[in-house]
């Protein structure tokens, strides 16, 4: 897709920081990381989000997003690290091609990603079965 960002990337056409390469997933570096070592994990063809993706290349893209957290882990010395996809632009999509992000997490770091609420009594149940249902 010619105006999407990371295929020019994917292309060679707009420079990136790549870290790891294979025949269909492309690793680097992202340009505003929340932590030196984030890296954005994409397919190298154009999918729009995660319900586009194929299977096997969803399993591919997680092998690759678990090697970059391992190296992160001992090479950045992070304590930790967060696996993230943001899907469509209510859930925070920018770009509108498939990637997730590694994220270094250090202790006292000071991200919080999700604020917790509660069910109204009943909705737990309820919510349950309508997504049992749908599945």
């Amino acid at each position: 897709m010619q105006d999407c960002i990371f295929c020019r990337i994917v292309a060679g056409q707009l420079p990136a920081a790549r870290i790891l390469e294979t025949p269909k997933i492309l690793a680097f570096l992202d340009i505003a990381p929340v932590h030196y070592g984030h890296t954005l994990v994409i397919p190298k063809a154009h999918h729009q989000n995660l319900l586009d993706l194929p299977d096997g290349l969803w399993e591919e893209i997680g092998h690759v997003c678990r090697r970059v957290a391992q190296a992160i882990q001992l090479n950045l010395k992070a304590q930790g690290f967060n696996i993230g996809m943001n899907n469509f632009a209510a859930a925070g999509q920018e770009v509108f091609h498939a990637h997730v992000h590694v994220i270094p997490r250090y202790s006292g770091d000071g991200l919080k990603l999700f604020p917790q609420g509660s069910y109204k009594p009943g909705d737990l149940e309820k919510t349950a079965a309508q997504l049992r249902q749908a599945l």
